[in-house]
């Protein structure tokens, strides 16, 4: 009686493990889905698909990632952090969406980036692309980490690494094959820039460029 108990015992827990391993398969698949059809956005902007399209495309993508992401956030099985460590998370969170939003959605010309048809009419190298090419890429890999500080959540810890190497192999192509494509001048800032490690060269063209912002605004307030 005792041999059938933990057979039958032995059985749920081999159901259980095959549930989770079902559903980190569906979240993370649905979360790939997300990062490829938010770097369809380039595609669209190089064959100039008409006004609508390109906003639909990277508010599609970043709807579908942020649908895995709460469902893995959400998940019952939480790891054995201690609750210091939330708040830890929650400090990453902030500066990390700082930061995305910096260098995504104000570095960049906005309307022209992400609205309007077609590619953005000049390669933007200042702020925080004088310091490398991709800055994204660290502050979206400290995002996904501050979300399994915040949500303890096992099923987290396994996709934000995976979404990391994801999300950095697909700016590498990117790099290598949309770019040189779509922005005149961009082989030069190849070869000016590095891509993600910045060095002393890119330090001081950041330097330079803050300074040169600064000289700007001071100018504007004069006026």
């Amino acid at each position: 009686m005792s041999g059938r108990c933990r057979s039958t015992a032995s059985l749920i827990r081999q159901a259980d493990s095959g549930i989770a391993w079902y559903r980190i398969m569906i979240y993370v698949g649905i979360g790939i889905l997300g990062f490829i059809v938010i770097h369809l956005f380039d595609l669209v902007s190089m064959k100039r698909i008409p006004f609508g399209v390109k906003p639909l495309v990277w508010t599609a993508g970043f709807a579908i990632l942020f649908f895995s992401l709460i469902k893995m956030c959400l998940e019952s099985n939480t790891l054995p952090l201690p609750d210091s460590m939330v708040w830890v998370g929650w400090s990453m969170l902030a500066v990390s969406v700082t930061m995305i939003t910096f260098a995504l959605f104000i570095n960049l010309p906005f309307r022209k980036t992400y609205v309007e048809a077609g590619v953005g009419d000049k390669l933007i190298k200042t702020g925080l692309y004088a310091l490398v090419r991709h800055p994204g890429v660290y502050w979206v890999a400290l995002f996904f980490f501050s979300l399994v500080f915040i949500s303890k959540s096992q099923l987290m810890l396994i996709a934000a690494p995976i979404f990391v190497v994801l999300n950095t192999t697909l700016v590498i192509v990117q790099d290598r094959y949309f770019f040189p494509k779509m922005f005149d001048g961009y082989d030069k800032y190849q070869k000016e820039t590095p891509m993600l490690v910045p060095n002393r060269r890119s330090l001081k063209a950041f330097i330079s460029s803050l300074s040169s912002n600064r000289s700007k605004c001071s100018s504007k307030e004069v006026a």
